[in-house]
């Protein structure tokens, strides 16, 4: 029997919808670690209704990014840093009201925090598993990334999927190379959508125009977040850079070519996976916050990225065809 006022665990990761999808193993293993706890995520509020989809926590308070959060009632009695290695977002979890019994997050001494040490080089999924196992001695599957789908009916059927855009320019291929991809698609005679959001429609028109595509292909903007993980999820393939939708292509299975730079695959590529291909030309980080394309990211080119989607098409009509 559940209990009427259960303890409270306060799982912090207010970041993007690719972060989220991220952590969803550690938060499962965070679920295992307290099942008899009431689990609260903070994160941004656009994003509640994947986090209903993973059914990892019983509910969200919002939080955009390291804003102050605003708690009400009782401190919670743990609290989990899935957002950052510290000091600010272990100050502003501690601030929430008396210490927790119990704190998770990696080591900050001077903050009387000891958990983990951070290590700056390891995938992001593997970087949250380690934490919630060897702090709660729980285990934590990096693995454990796969999504129901959605009970939405995508706005376009079976499509190869066009994703240009990236929260910043170093990770945006350009935006004639991803047209050239679309043309290719087309000319295959596969329906082709061209995502984003509502501020990437311009630039999805831009790839879709150029190549040849009418506006209805345009879907970047036409979307609700549930609506482009239904899209996704039954897509034939995605290409996109490093972003939320190649997450959600983890997440649901899809085919998927992403092209990385200047962060490479080693730290947030998709699981090697015979669906999944991530195209990769650099020599070290680069930043991924940068106003300009990331010179990794320019050494890809549209021949290796139609080359690959090819095969991954063909491996993925093989592969129903016997099924």
């Amino acid at each position: 029997m559940a209990l009427s006022n259960p303890p409270v665990a306060f799982v912090l990761r207010a970041l993007g919808l690719g972060d989220l999808l991220a952590g969803v193993p550690a938060l499962r293993a965070v679920r295992r670690a307290f099942p008899h706890h009431e689990l609260v995520l903070g994160c941004p509020p656009d994003l509640g209704p994947l986090v209903v989809l993973a059914d990892v926590v019983d509910r969200v308070l919002p939080v955009e990014g390291l804003e102050r959060i605003q708690w009400r009632g009782p401190p919670p009695d743990v609290t989990v840093n899935l957002h950052g290695k510290g000091p600010q977002s272990h100050e502003e979890l501690l601030r929430i009201g008396p210490g927790p019994r119990r704190f998770v997050g990696y080591a900050q001494p001077r903050l009387g925090v000891f958990g983990p040490a951070w290590r700056a080089d390891e995938h992001e999924v593997a970087r949250w598993c380690r934490l919630i196992t060897e702090s709660l001695a729980v285990p934590a599957d990096p693995g454990e990334l796969a999504l129901p789908l959605p009970a939405v009916e995508p706005l376009m059927r079976r499509a190869v999927i066009i994703h240009p855009g990236a929260a910043y320019a170093s990770r945006r291929w350009p935006p004639e190379r991803f047209a050239a991809v679309a043309a290719w698609a087309a000319a295959q005679s596969l329906p082709v959508a061209v995502t984003g959001s509502a501020s990437e429609r311009g630039l999805a028109s831009e790839v879709a125009s150029t190549a040849g595509l009418p506006d209805s292909a345009v879907l970047a903007g036409r979307t609700s977040l549930l609506e482009l993980a239904a899209l996704v999820g039954d897509a034939r393939l995605l290409v996109s850079g490093d972003t939320g939708a190649a997450h959600l292509a983890t997440a649901f299975g899809t085919p998927s070519v992403v092209l990385f730079g200047p962060t490479p695959p080693t730290q947030w590529g998709p699981p090697k996976r015979p669906e999944h291909v991530a195209l990769w030309h650099g020599s070290g980080v680069g930043d991924p916050w940068g106003t300009g394309v990331d010179p990794a990211l320019l050494r890809i080119g549209v021949d290796e990225v139609v080359s690959s989607a090819e095969t991954m098409l063909a491996a993925t009509r093989t592969t129903r065809s016997s099924s």
